[in-house]
């Protein structure tokens, strides 16, 4: 049975990306380590940007709250793995993303909303994935409990967005990202990350 779409997301993630994840798995992981440090930076930068937005300030402190708590989590794999935090090499994910926030306001408050949310959605789906072909039973165990949080932080990134923008203008935005998401994703980058 195939795997139920991710909301926003245009394209499923490949076999090739999976079967590359599963097999540098410590790589993905200490990747992951990362990725849950950047999330909860994103969540921290949009509430010093947007300090007066009370609503976004509270949904995001409990992201950045949650996001460092699997930082941690995911910093106890890698010790028990036996592997170093170390640099990683970025591949063009992140940036080609953040290449469509728009400059002015209130335009780029939305676009940093949306990206976000896609992100979110992505490592959804990616770690729903490792779960389901992780040959480490623990390991495989620990994606699948971080599902529904990466589910809840995409769901609240949009939620946030159509407060203060209009449904169909978020709609239009979230399908011109959403393209260029799937694009960024359609070649496989020869090094194994969450985003790749």
């Amino acid at each position: 049975m195939a795997p139920k779409p991710i909301k926003f997301l245009k394209q499923p993630t490949s076999e090739a990306w999976i079967e590359q994840a599963i097999a540098h798995l410590d790589t993905v992981l200490l990747d992951h380590s990362h990725c849950e440090r950047k999330a909860a930076s994103v969540a921290l930068n949009l509430m010093f940007r947007y300090p007066s937005h009370r609503k976004l300030v509270r949904a995001l402190t409990a992201i950045a709250q949650e996001e460092l708590e699997h930082f941690e989590r995911v910093n106890q794999w890698l010790d028990r793995r036996g592997v170093p935090l170390a640099p990683l090499s970025a591949p063009p994910y992140g940036a080609g993303l953040k290449a469509q926030v728009r400059r002015d306001e209130p335009e780029r408050m939305l676009d940093l909303l949306l990206v976000a949310g896609l992100i979110e959605a992505r490592s959804h789906e990616r770690l729903g994935l490792l779960a389901a072909h992780c040959p480490d039973p623990e390991l495989s165990a620990f994606y699948r409990g971080l599902m529904a949080s990466e589910a809840r932080h995409y769901g609240a990134y949009w939620t946030l967005a159509i407060a203060d923008f209009d449904r169909d203008t978020v709609n239009h935005r979230l399908d011109e990202l959403a393209t260029v998401e799937s694009e960024l994703l359609a070649t496989l980058h020869p090094e194994p990350r969450i985003h790749s």
